[in-house]
């Protein structure tokens, strides 16, 4: 009876691994191959594909050979320090790209906006099967493939989901649910983003401006100009705002919030060029339990401002701002079926307390370097103030499976789209609007584009108007000499060693 148990056990395990084996043997060899003969075939080169890693070790050599680069002040060009992949694969072979990189589970492709002018995209896209990288940066007619893909209404470009860090950070809110929960999530979420409202958030977002121009101004009026560092002014500057219109409360009680996501962040990006193997993340180790303690703790603190926003309902109602409005959508009164549970409460929290903070205050922190390295904008602003299947994509036979990346910020760069003056910073091609900057209506992608372009876009802009015209009502300002050009994705572009700058008071 013990051997009959015991041999049944073992063809059990051996069935299992057997099947395990048959699995990696497809998704490691025949499937990247076949994939990538059918490609090029129809002529789309890209670099060897490499058992079981794909070409992420050489994405992590290229990255680390120019992590000690800088770049000229004046230079826009930093794709070569935050994609060197894509700028050596794309003069190798060409626009249409194919990069293996392989994970055995999907990953979102995140689109955040930071600044028109700098037109930096979010983190680089990662898949687990291989990525045909369409690079416009030839043929602005083929901006329309990017169009094909980010207006599609069918559901024929899902997201490619994977690296569990990354959604512990984002939570599954808007920025990575598909499909109808999607659909469930924007219904409750736009409201709170209509421009009625957002108009009424302007009051606000200039108040909480005002407070951090009170404390400069308290430091030059000891006499002489100071030295600011306004990334991270600016990064307590928006987490403050979003505290207040998003959610009710002030930057005191979301501060250890946002300390713990801005941690949860950086480690959470040093695995994404990383193999995802299912079960690992379970691993005892220091980064993972590192991770998890950090997801505990946002998930209680976020769990706690929810219970303080319940307290006060009988007397307050749940409120007309963004938890107030999801805190509705979950309401009793709904019966079995609310719109929201509570954990999609947290998940959606936890996105917005990250893009409502993180991308805004980046978006700041390059406007006001683009400002100061142009002096005359500075003052032409305050002469403004006062007054899923097989796919045909762009003629290309894409197999399904295969996720397609666009590479944003080479596109913000492609001079046959933008014009010869494509690197260099000049505001008048906005001039018209957005649609007519360039030769193509969709050639701008900060926002993405579609029904899925980023729903906080006005809520960014309205912010960065409302403390830019603050700024520059009281200070003017001039780079530091300490201040290093280099920029680093973290997720999002972000200066490496912040932005230092001089700010001399003006004499209303």
């Amino acid at each position: 009876m013990t051997v009959g148990l015991v041999s049944m056990a073992a063809v059990a395990v051996a069935a299992v691994l057997a099947s395990w084996a048959f699995n990696a043997l497809v998704y490691l060899v025949w499937r990247p191959r076949a994939i990538t003969r059918q490609l090029r075939a129809q002529g789309i080169g890209g670099p060897g594909y490499k058992f079981f890693a794909g070409n992420l070790a050489e994405i992590k050599q290229l990255r680390a050979d120019t992590a000690g680069d800088a770049l000229d002040v004046g230079s826009h060009d930093f794709v070569p320090m935050v994609q060197p992949h894509f700028r050596k694969w794309i003069a190798i072979h060409g626009t249409n790209l194919l990069n293996l990189q392989f994970y055995l589970r999907k990953l979102d492709a995140v689109y955040h906006a930071i600044v028109l002018t700098l037109m930096v995209p979010c983190s680089i896209c990662r898949t687990h099967v291989p990525v045909l990288v369409r690079c416009e940066a030839e043929r602005v007619h083929d901006v329309n493939v990017v169009k094909q893909v980010l207006f599609d209404r069918n559901g024929l470009y899902p997201k490619n989901f994977g690296n569990p860090h990354i959604a512990r950070l984002l939570g599954k809110g808007l920025v990575l649910t598909e499909g109808d929960d999607w659909k469930r999530h924007r219904k409750v979420v736009h409201p709170a983003f209509n421009m009625d409202k957002l108009k009424m958030m302007t009051v606000t977002m200039s108040d909480c401006a005002g407070s951090m121009m009170s404390e400069w101004k308290a430091k030059l009026d000891k006499g002489g100009d100071v030295e600011i560092e306004l990334s991270s002014q600016f990064e307590e500057l928006t987490a403050d705002v979003i505290s207040h219109t998003a959610f009710g409360s002030s930057y005191t009680e979301g501060k250890k919030v946002f300390l713990a996501q801005r941690e949860l962040q950086f480690l959470a990006f040093s695995t994404v060029f990383n193999v995802q193997i299912p079960g690992f993340r379970y691993l005892p180790t220091k980064k993972n339990l590192q991770i998890s303690k950090l997801d505990r703790e946002v998930r209680t603190m976020l769990m706690n401002i929810i219970k303080s926003r319940l307290a006060a309902k009988d007397t307050m109602g749940y409120g007309h701002d963004l938890l107030g409005l999801m805190l509705e959508a979950c309401a009793p009164e709904h019966g079995e079926n609310p719109l929201l549970s509570m954990d999609e409460i947290i998940d959606e929290c936890k996105t917005f307390f990250f893009a409502g903070n993180d991308t805004s205050s980046h978006l700041l922190t390059w406007t006001m370097f683009l400002l100061s390295t142009h002096p005359e904008w500075q003052e032409k602003l305050r002469e403004e103030r006062r007054a899923g299947s097989d796919l045909e994509v762009g003629g290309i036979r894409v197999p399904e499976g295969t996720a397609l990346t666009i590479p944003i910020a080479t596109i913000h760069r492609d001079k046959e789209a933008w014009g010869e003056d494509a690197n260099e910073f000049k505001p008048l091609r906005f001039e018209k609007g957005v649609t007519m900057a360039a030769k193509h209506p969709n050639a701008l992608l900060s926002f993405s584009g579609g029904p899925r372009s980023c729903i906080g876009k006005n809520f960014a802009m309205i912010e960065a108007k409302a403390v830019i015209a603050v700024i520059l009502q009281r200070f003017s300002s001039s780079l530091s000499p300490k201040y290093v050009h280099a920029p680093m994705d973290v997720i999002t572009l972000r200066p490496k060693f912040g932005l230092p700058m001089i700010l001399k008071s003006l004499v209303v």
